[in-house]
Order: structure tokens, then C-alpha cells, then sequence
């Protein structure tokens, strides 16, 4: 793997800004599906997203239940009718979407309360270690849940290649380990890497594109322009670490 595109991006439980009353599902998959990327970190997905994009996205699949999930039915019922009614309490996951195979899967609980937190630990077939995570809102709170995640997901990976992004909720995070590389950033959004640094201009005779994008997430719906999500997508391009 000479370069990998990773994509973060908080799903907003499926909603979209200013607001619509109705389920968004078809025009979430269609920006997915515009976007060139190998690896996608996706966080507040409503729970019953993930194999339906997997699906329309040919790619593979993980997923964590977070928080809010009990009654699964009742809430999918009423958030797909009425999703600005029922908010985050529709239920949320955290999920990964690869296009390379993904041969082993765990998760890490961060927090059971005041909710539940929970990071997602990826090995792909080609040897990378991906770690999806979306850590609580209070920065004090978030930043113990880095501190934690960090000593295990090193020891996890061992000398493999490992990515770590998502939704941090602080828009300057803690200094992660020596071996770790802040690779690429939008608002609270992250990437982190080893083994990988982001790609520069400097990496093609005819140069490259920025380590790390915002694709456009606006929609036309109903004649009018939306946002999906309250989140900007984050892309970042990496590529393999000299020796």
C-alpha cells in the first residue's frame, strides 16, 4: 500500500442542516459513494446504516453500538419518519467501512457514563491497524479517554502501520506518543498515523494533492440547498513512511 485515503466524518445521526423530515439514507450513501477513499471512520451513524452503505458502497463493514440503543425497532421506526424529532435518541454506532478486507475486529469501552463510549479496533488484510473512535463532549472527559485509548491501541498494533481518527471533540489534542503523527485536522475532527505521514506536493514531479481535503457535503433537496451532517467531511492522504 503506497498511499491510503482515509475518510472521518460524524454522521449527525443521518440529519442534515437546516433540517428535513425525512430519512436521509439515499443522499448520505450518494456523497459516500462520490468520494474517493480506501478507509472510512464514521461516527453518530443511526445503527442500521452500516450494511445498507457497505452494500451500496461495495466495501466491507464494522460497527459499534455508542449509546441510546435500547428499543432498536421503536427508535429506527420513528427516526427514519420523524429523524428531527427524535435527534441523537434515535440510537447511534460507530462504524468502519474499508475497501481493502478486514480480517480482525474488537472494541474498547472508554466510558460507560454519563454514555457509553466506545472506540473500534480494525486489522486489514494488508497489515494497516485502524481505530475509529468518537470520545465525549466535555474536553476534560475526552482527553482521558485519548490518554487511555493510546497505551493499548500501540501495544495492539504492534509494529504494524496504524491509523486513528474521528470525532475528539477538542480541536487540539493532547500531544499523542513520539512515534505518532498528527496528520490531518478539521474542527474537532482527527487523524492520526504511524508508519504513514501525510502526503505532500513534494511526493510527484507534478504534485500531489493536499495531505487533507473538505469534500463538499451540500445538497440540493427539494429545491432548496442542505448540509449534510453538522460535520465537514475530513479526508486525508497518506502514504507510506520511508525506513
Amino acid at each position: 500500500m503506497a498511499t491510503v485515503l482515509v475518510l472521518s466524518w460524524n454522521l449527525f445521526h443521518g440529519r442534515s442542516l437546516p433540517p428535513t423530515k425525512s430519512s436521509l439514507f439515499d443522499e448520505f450513501a450518494a456523497k459516500l459513494g462520490e468520494w474517493s477513499w480506501d478507509v472510512a471512520l464514521l461516527q453518530e451513524v443511526p445503527p442500521w446504516w452500516p450494511q445498507r452503505l457497505a452494500g451500496e458502497l461495495g466495501a466491507e463493514q464494522r460497527s459499534a453500538l455508542t449509546s441510546r440503543n435500547s428499543l432498536p425497532a421503536l427508535r429506527r421506526m420513528l427516526a427514519e419518519r420523524h429523524p428531527e424529532l427524535l435527534k441523537s435518541n434515535g440510537g447511534g454506532c460507530n462504524a468502519i467501512l474499508s475497501r481493502t478486507p478486514i480480517v480482525e475486529h474488537s472494541t474498547l469501552r472508554l466510558r460507560r457514563w454519563p454514555e457509553r463510549r466506545v472506540a473500534q479496533l480494525a486489522r486489514l488484510q494488508e497489515g494497516t491497524c485502524v481505530v475509529n473512535l468518537h470520545v465525549s463532549t466535555r474536553p476534560a472527559r475526552a482527553m482521558q479517554e485519548l490518554e487511555r485509548l493510546w497505551p493499548h491501541v500501540l501495544d495492539w498494533a504492534g509494529a504494524d502501520r496504524l491509523i486513528l481518527g474521528g470525532d475528539l471533540n477538542v480541536r487540539s489534542p493532547a500531544r499523542a506518543p513520539a512515534t505518532v503523527v498528527h496528520a490531518a485536522a478539521s474542527g474537532v475532527d482527527h487523524v492520526f498515523a504511524r508508519g504513514l505521514v501525510p502526503v505532500t506536493a513534494s511526493d510527484s514531479e507534478s504534485g500531489a494533492p493536499s495531505a487533507f481535503d473538505r469534500p463538499s457535503r451540500e445538497i440540493v433537496l427539494d429545491g432548496r440547498r442542505v448540509e449534510l451532517s453538522d460535520h465537514a467531511p475530513l479526508l486525508a492522504r497518506l502514504r507510506a513512511q520511508a525506513s
